[in-house]
């Protein structure tokens, strides 16, 4: 059993990082469907796709970006802020700046899951969930 299904996430996206993959396979669930759009919005991963699977859950199919000169990743660190034994939230004021302002924040909001400029922007603050650079 899991008890951190966006731990997981970003584990599995860094392996296949470190592994050189091209695709990663993730089980679904609605929030990581969201921050799978973020990072593809944010230029973080080339596309992805979900697909239905036999036990209803899905995956998520990732198709990783790296540099074609130099075969680096796009993103460089991914990083779990909010932990299920301490989450951490902000208002949108306090709202953290990664990289100031080169990498996002990946906030899950009364609004839906946006990254911190988007959050500052709507001025709503909420859960920090990872760090993407």
């Amino acid at each position: 059993m899991n008890t951190d299904p966006i731990a997981d996430y970003l584990t599995r996206v860094r392996n296949a990082i470190s592994a050189r993959k091209k695709v990663v396979d993730i089980p679904a669930s609605n929030v990581k469907k969201e921050i799978t759009k973020i990072l593809l919005d944010k230029g973080y991963i080339l596309n992805y796709k979900f697909e239905d699977t036999d036990n209803k859950q899905g995956n998520i199919k990732i198709a990783l970006k790296y540099n074609p000169s130099t075969r680096v990743s796009a993103i460089t660190k991914l990083e779990r802020v909010s932990k299920p034994g301490l989450r951490k939230y902000c208002s949108s004021s306090d709202l953290p700046r990664v990289l100031n302002g080169l990498g996002i924040a990946v906030i899950s909001t009364s609004k839906g899951v946006m990254t911190d400029k988007e959050a500052r922007n709507e001025k709503v603050g909420g859960e920090v969930l990872c760090y993407v650079y």
